[in-house]
């Protein structure tokens, strides 16, 4: 039987464990602000329950996270299931991220991976092109920080190594990007 206290204070625990990383949090929405202001896009890729959040956070960008605005320009490289279907049967799964950063990716555009091991090798290989291309990288992780951490201009990693925990905690650090981006549109900062 899984113990329902025991999790939530693990969650907790992990929850308070990224109090040190509110700094990062604040450049990296201050990166995707001048981004958009500029021009550009923010993009979102992940596996899994990491896919899921990237669809969650481009959507919290393109719809609205609390405030009324305009529209940001923000795109999940998770969702359009013919290219990712197409891209991985013609050149492998590993390339179904860098074929899309290739086609969409431009100079100063800021591009998000999350991948709670932080190795996860089509994060890696569509990071390491958005650094070519002269993009903002920006990594979610967790653990040690796997490859991501030494390929990205900004990591969070989470202090933890139960992928449940990460993806929590991946979400709530979303979330806290977003409100500070919608907050800077709608103040005008």
């Amino acid at each position: 039987m899984i113990d329902i206290e025991t999790t939530i204070q693990e969650h907790l625990d992990v929850v308070a464990g990224i109090r040190p990383l509110a700094a990062t949090i604040t450049d990296i929405a201050r990166c995707a602000h001048d981004c958009l202001a500029a021009g550009g896009k923010v993009l979102w890729m992940g596996n899994g329950g990491s896919a899921a959040d990237s669809q969650h956070l481009a959507a919290e960008l393109v719809g609205r996270y609390s405030r009324e605005r305009r529209g940001l320009a923000s795109i999940a490289l998770t969702t359009d299931t013919s290219i990712l279907t197409a891209v991985g049967n013609d050149y492998g799964f590993d390339k179904i991220f860098a074929r899309q950063i290739d086609a969409l990716c431009q100079s100063g555009d800021v591009v998000v991976g999350l991948s709670t091991s932080g190795t996860s090798p089509n994060i890696i290989e569509a990071l390491a092109l958005a650094n070519e291309r002269k993009a903002t990288t920006v990594g979610f992780t967790g653990g040690d920080g796997g490859t991501m951490r030494a390929i990205v201009d900004h990591c969070l990693i989470v202090p933890s190594k139960v992928t449940a925990r990460i993806q929590e905690a991946h979400i709530l650090m979303g979330h806290l990007i977003c409100d500070q981006i919608e907050a800077r549109v709608v103040d005008g900062h």
